[in-house]
Order: structure tokens, then sequence, then C-alpha cells
């Protein structure tokens, strides 16, 4: 190693280590609150999701968070996503020019990606993704993201810390089937389902679907441990997915919510 990146990884571990000191907390930290008492939408990218659903959050400038290969749903839609969130090395090793192109307000990068496997996304607002669970906070959920993001395996669970930080009182999650071809459940055994359907494309996961197996027991202890959180916090999580397998949070009928606009 030379004096150089001696020097930058020196650097960078003071950086990892006192995160909420450096510009990247306090960036995080101008975001506290600035949602106070509103209502957002998490996009998932299960097979339910529908264009037309993103319609009607666009149409009535509904705050949005998108994720990972969301971007294979803009041709049928104008809808883009307020926000957007990625935590996966995979999808930022083949994406990261169509992850620059989201015209979104802000993404939200691991910094740990950005250091340690050279991933840049232009205006980036990178937290410190903890994947040490003897680390965790009450729960596995930050009240502080300024600090750090615990990781559990799934990025809907970092988009609802996110949402929570923000402030929003109401959080409204769709297109989260929570089911997969080929799944791992809570007692560890490998399930296989010839009949479910991934995402909302045939094409989503082309380049890694072969190699990935979805531990549904580990998100659905992630997803657990959000609503306590939430709950403790006064936040409700609604799953207003149209059909799916997640029943951790309480359901609500999305045509419902359009009537009640």
């Amino acid at each position: 190693m030379n004096l150089y990146n001696s020097f930058l990884a020196r650097r960078q571990g003071f950086i990892i280590k006192n995160f909420y000191k450096t510009r990247y907390g306090k960036s995080l930290r101008e975001l506290k609150d600035i949602h106070k008492n509103k209502r957002c939408f998490i996009v998932a990218n299960g097979p339910s999701l529908q264009a037309q659903d993103l319609d009607f959050l666009e149409n009535n400038n509904e705050i949005t968070f998108g994720m990972n290969r969301i971007f294979k749903m803009f041709n049928k839609t104008n809808w883009r996503p307020t926000y957007y969130v990625c935590e996966d090395i995979n999808i930022f090793n083949e994406c990261t020019d169509k992850i620059n192109n989201i015209n979104s307000k802000i993404k939200f990068v691991p910094i740990n990606l950005h250091f340690y496997n050279d991933i840049n996304i232009d205006g980036a607002y990178y937290f410190k993704a903890n994947y040490d669970r003897n680390m965790d906070y009450p729960h596995s959920f930050s009240t502080q993201i300024d600090h750090q993001l615990d990781s559990r395996g799934t990025v809907t669970f970092t988009c609802i810390n996110i949402a929570a930080y923000m402030g929003f009182k109401e959080i409204y999650l769709i297109g989260v089937d929570h089911n997969y071809k080929v799944t791992i459940n809570e007692t560890g055994e490998t399930v296989v389902d010839n009949d479910a359907k991934d995402y909302f494309c045939d094409d989503y996961d082309d380049d890694i679907k072969d190699v990935v197996v979805h531990d549904m027991g580990q998100n659905t202890r992630a997803y657990r441990d959000a609503k306590a959180a939430c709950e403790e916090l006064g936040i409700h999580i609604y799953n207003a997915t149209r059909g799916g397998k997640l029943e951790v949070f309480e359901r609500v009928d999305f045509d419902s919510i359009k009537r009640g606009l």
C-alpha cells in the first residue's frame, strides 16, 4: 500500500467511526422531521405493483420512496420517486448509470459501498450502513440515521427507517408482496413456489436471479422490529399492497385511499 492509499484508508476509517461528526452525518441531520406529521408511500418492486397506482401518486403529489430497479417501471408511468434508496452492490455494479439518471430529490446510498466498492452516485446522501448485529440499536431501528442505519437484508426496512427520521406520521407500503419463487422461511427451510412471480417485470434481475435466495424469515423479523419501533414513536405503518404475503402491518385497501382523496 503506497502512502496515499494508506492515508485514504485511515481517513475513510475515521469517517466510518465518527460518521455523525462528518459532513455526511450533518447532511442527514438536515432531514430530521422535514416532513413532520405528513404521509408517504414506500414503493417496492413486487409483481403486484401497478403503473396506474404510481400515476395516482404522481397526480396527487404524494411523497414517495422508490428503490433498487424501480427505473424498469418508468416506461409505463410519468411517476418518479421523491426519494430513491439502494444498498445492493449487485444493482450498483450493473445499474449505476441508470440510478444516476433517476430524477429524484435525494438518493440514499451506503457510504460503505462508496468507500470500499467505489460506488459514486451524483448528489447522493451517504449513510453509514451497520452490518454488525452486535452494534444494533433497540429494535435494530435507528432514530439517529446521522449515526448509522442497521442493515437487515431488505431495503424496504431502510426506507421505513429514513421515513420515520423525516417525521412522517403515516407510512404506506405498496408492491411489498413478500414472496418469491425461492425463499428461506423463519425456520431456515428453503421453500420453492413455482407459481410465484418475483417482480413487476420478468427481466428485473436476470443478472443475479440464479445466485440470490430471498431470506423472508430475516425480512419478516426486520418488519416486526420496524413496527415495534414505529409504534413507540407514534408512527403508523400500513400495508397497501395488492395481495402478497406480508401480514406484519395493518392492511389497507389502496383503492380506498384513492377514494378518500
